[in-house]
């Protein structure tokens, strides 16, 4: 197994993409603290699921916006697995208005939990890492990194953000031996989306504007992040991999 004996927190792992890409990373050995914010009931799930295919895992409450809670989150992975070299910043919020409704408190809130929280919870699980042997440090951003979003422009704002984050902490933090890099999903199938995807014109829609003619799944991005936090990618740092089937080819 490519992250055995390695310990990770995964943000925003309850549901959706963070709960795939913590159970890849328990599937390839690793114990994983599954963060959430809200949904208890949806991480202990995540755990138990975990936990029934031989893995280890705890689930731990803390709002990634909240500076405070950082502490417990790093401390849940030391105190309980006994070290951490991982940390996947997955969580992540958006707010649909139009920029001549935008309001300042969306601002606020997207920024604290997209950017602020993930830049400044790095900065603690390095200082962790530093006196290990190095970690791997992995941002989930967008597509929407590198192309606007209509009616969108605040969380697209904090994924362009996020894209200069990974590049300047990759730079700053390779002779720590701690990778940074980001993974970009595109129209991926979550629970948030399932319903509207569900209706048969829009979804022929978007799926005419991928070229590889299918939505993607949480296991298309859980299988790119195994992969940047193991030892295969223990060269690759300050980059971003795309998990688009290609939409960006024809944005």
């Amino acid at each position: 197994m490519r992250l055995n004996g390695k310990v990770a927190i995964v943000t925003g792992a309850s549901r959706g993409i963070g709960s795939a890409i913590a159970r890849a990373l328990a599937c390839e050995g690793a114990a994983v603290v599954v963060n959430y914010a809200q949904s208890v009931k949806d991480a202990e799930n995540t755990c138990a699921a975990i936990c029934a295919a031989g893995g280890r895992a705890m689930a731990v409450q803390a709002d990634v916006g909240d500076l405070t809670a950082h502490d417990r989150l790093i401390a849940a992975a030391v105190d309980q697995f006994g070290r951490l070299d991982i940390l996947v910043n997955n969580a992540g919020v958006e707010y649909r208005e139009p920029f001549l409704q935008a309001q300042p408190g969306a601002w606020d809130h997207t920024f604290a939990v997209n950017l602020k929280g993930p830049y400044f919870l790095a900065q603690k699980a390095a200082r962790v890492m530093r006196e290990s042997d190095g970690g791997k440090i992995l941002n989930v951003s967008s597509v929407h990194e590198e192309t606007p979003h209509r009616n969108n422009s605040i969380y697209t704002i904090t994924k362009g953000g996020m894209r200069m984050m990974t590049r300047c902490l990759a730079l700053e933090l390779a002779e720590h031996k701690i990778n940074v890099n980001a993974l970009a999903p595109g129209a991926i199938v979550t629970d948030i989306n399932r319903e509207v995807l569900a209706a048969p014109d829009f979804r022929a829609q978007v799926v005419a504007a991928i070229p590889s003619r299918r939505l993607g799944e949480p296991l298309d991005v859980a299988g790119a992040a195994v992969f940047l936090v193991s030892p295969e990618a223990d060269y690759v740092t300050g980059i971003t991999l795309f998990v688009d089937g290609g939409m960006l080819l024809v944005t």
